[in-house]
């Protein structure tokens, strides 16, 4: 099961020459993994409330072709693996139309408290990503 997005490409989000500034993919992966939790009912802002906070511990971009400015993104994400306090993304970003991959990601996601410890992952969380699994 993947759940995926759609991200259109404005002129803010390009370099000189239209193309899509590569430190943006992060962005847009960003977006589609809180999508992706937010619709199978994990909403990160209550999570927040409760003092669970994700934070970024690895990342990966394979770039394959460029988009541009006017372009508008799928981005498809799945997970790929869920431990005991994080959980791995994949993420594929194609231009809409077209099987043409852009990019490819990857991204671990560790679970932390307010105080940036490690803490395991709440129920309500390996809940929504145990279908993928």
């Amino acid at each position: 099961m993947s759940h995926s997005i759609r991200v259109r490409i404005y002129y803010e989000d390009t370099d000189c020459g239209g193309v899509v500034y590569y430190a943006n993919y992060l962005r847009y992966v960003e977006r589609a993994r809180t999508d992706f939790l937010e619709s199978r009912g994990a909403s990160l802002k209550q999570l927040m409330a409760e003092g669970v906070y994700f934070v970024v511990a690895e990342a990966s971009l394979k770039y394959l072709s460029p988009g541009r400015y006017g372009d508008i993104l799928v981005i498809e994400s799945v997970v790929e693996r869920a431990g005991p306090a994080s959980i791995v993304f994949s993420h594929i970003i194609s231009r809409e139309g077209s099987d043409e991959k852009l990019a490819e990601a990857r991204v671990k996601l560790g679970c932390v408290d307010s105080g940036l410890r490690p803490m395991r992952l709440p129920q309500k969380i390996r809940e929504a990503v145990a279908t993928q699994t």
